[in-house]
């Protein structure tokens, strides 16, 4: 059971991935990696990346690294190792890509892992090979583990949006916060010892910007609002529709972080290469990831665009496709 006295935030900013229109273009992830982690000692973190599902993701294997809460009790998880998040090498690029050399200026030793290391592999046998992309970031929780674990009270909710941020005067360097998070998003800087993680883009929240990765979106796929603005679309997707789930969520930290579910890919093909009536992307795996809501999530969204296609009104499509940038982007300070 929780032991720590927390903040109360008055409201919750939160953020809808639509897995339906990501196009695993990463311009988010560069979006984030150039605002935020070019200092000494975040090279090799991301605190926004777009991993491909299936498949072993950043850090690595990080679905089985522990922490989060089970029957409402702390859990102490792993603490990634440097192979893990693929710590930076470097590649004689001029070599590798120009001179054409015989060795191909492969580092030493050989990486085994890296951020985006089995992009696009996904899984299955052709033609029935399937995969999506998963962008991640820190979920900025409700119940955020990294908090409840830390030793000194660095970690903190922010009454006036609910994101959650580390104190870096108080931060000592323990890295409870890295093992409890399941979700593999809290950093240990070795350079200074001290915690490192998402801070939700908040100088720009404050002042009714949309946080970098929503604004760099090129597929349009991201939405960011208030849980309780009723004119948000997250409010809509989330509360409204419930079509945007969070992921994992028996780690027990309620993630602010949702996701429409990829509804809209490909059949699978008989022995003839006829396509059936059976999605590619099995739905166990899908209910692995979101939860067993996933199914009638699902079948929400494909009703509605058969409506859509049809020429009949939906507003769950409307909400999701975002005629205007400006209407998946609401001021929070509205």
């Amino acid at each position: 059971m929780t032991t720590k006295a927390m903040a109360v935030p008055t409201r919750q900013i939160a953020f809808v991935v639509d897995l339906n229109k990501c196009i695993g273009c990463q311009t988010c992830t560069v979006a984030c990696k150039r605002l935020w982690t070019g200092h000494p000692g975040q090279a090799f973190m991301y605190w926004r990346n777009v991993e491909t599902a299936p498949g072993q993701g950043y850090p690595r294997n990080w679905t089985a690294k522990g922490g989060g809460y089970k029957d409402g009790e702390l859990q102490k998880g792993k603490r990634p190792g440097g192979a893990d998040y693929g710590v930076p090498f470097d590649f004689d690029y001029e070599g590798r890509l120009f001179q054409g050399k015989a060795d191909r200026a492969r580092p030493s030793p050989a990486p085994h892992s890296a951020p985006n290391w089995d992009e696009e592999q996904g899984a299955g046998e052709y033609p029935n090979n399937h995969y999506f992309f998963l962008p991640r970031m820190c979920n900025h929780c409700s119940q955020p583990a990294c908090l409840e674990s830390c030793p000194n009270d660095a970690i903190y909710r922010r009454v006036q949006d609910g994101i959650n941020v580390i104190n870096l005067d108080k931060c000592k360097g323990t890295g409870s916060c890295v093992e409890a998070c399941p979700y593999g998003k809290s950093f240990l800087n070795m350079a200074d010892l001290k915690g490192n993680k998402c801070i939700g883009c908040y100088p720009r929240i404050e002042k009714g910007v949309a946080s970098a990765c929503v604004a760099q979106c090129a597929g349009r796929a991201m939405h960011v609002g208030f849980l309780d603005d009723m004119n948000s679309s997250v409010h809509k997707l989330v509360n409204v529709f419930k079509v945007a789930l969070p992921l994992y969520p028996e780690f027990g930290t309620k993630p602010n972080v949702f996701y429409i579910p990829p509804a809209f890919g490909p059949m699978v093909e008989d022995a003839q290469g006829n396509p059936t009536n059976q999605a590619k992307i099995p739905l166990a795996y899908l209910e692995q990831l979101f939860g067993r809501e996933v199914g009638s999530a699902l079948a929400l969204l494909r009703s509605e665009r058969s409506r859509k296609m049809s020429g009949m009104p939906s507003d769950v499509m409307d909400t999701m496709i975002g005629a205007r940038s400006a209407d998946m982007m609401i001021s929070p300070l509205t």
